[in-house]
């Protein structure tokens, strides 16, 4: 190696050496950061203002019991018994009951359609009451006697007990001898297992 080599070498290490502090203790430029937008009063959502309203007190009013069911009376129904009659069944003012085979007692729809026949009854004074006790054709007529007197006596009973008056009520039993409907099927005999009721004067 050359004096000349040499001594630019020594030159290069020794700027080398002088220029190392001066860039140790340069700083760097430091890029500012954006910080977002802070909320402020005027970017919350505006509050619409709501008007209170009193709720209006009603004037307590005297209270009054008025029947569910229009009253029914005698003028509804015409003077001939029979056409009464057709009419009372027809609308409901009147209605049989009907039982299970063999059976003398009440179920629910019977004390049903007999709560509904009192309710009309005792609104009507005027007219009275018979009860046909009736059966289907099954069983000996002696039974059927029997038993069409016990359906119409229970409803008798039950008539009486709603408030209906037992001294405007008969009672009679038919048996199987007048059934509603001719037919020899369980339909049939379910509509002939019945206590009919009959307007009378």
């Amino acid at each position: 190696m050359t004096k000349a080599l040499k001594g630019f070498l020594a030159g290069l290490v020794l700027i080398a050496v002088i220029a190392a502090p001066a860039c140790r203790h340069k700083t760097t430029p430091v890029k500012p950061t954006v910080q977002p937008p802070t909320a402020t009063m005027t970017d919350t959502v505006p509050v619409v203002p709501t008007t209170t309203t009193v709720p209006r007190v009603e004037e307590p009013r005297e209270f009054v019991q008025t029947e569910t069911a229009p009253k029914v009376t005698s003028e509804n129904l015409p003077t001939d018994i029979e056409e009464a009659n057709r009419l009372a069944q027809e609308r409901g003012y009147i209605k049989d009951a009907y039982f299970s085979y063999a059976e003398a007692a009440l179920g629910a729809d019977a004390q049903s359609a007999l709560t509904d026949s009192a309710n009309w009854l005792k609104r009507n004074p005027q007219y009275n009451l018979l009860i046909e006790g009736h059966c289907d054709e099954r069983g000996t007529e002696q039974y059927n006697l029997a038993l069409g007197d016990r359906r119409a006596n229970t409803a008798k009973q039950f008539l009486a007990t709603l408030g209906v008056d037992a001294a405007r009520i008969r009672t009679v039993s038919y048996g199987e001898e007048r059934p509603f409907d001719p037919g020899h099927d369980e339909a049939a005999w379910a509509k002939n297992r019945r206590a009919h009721l009959v307007l009378v004067r």
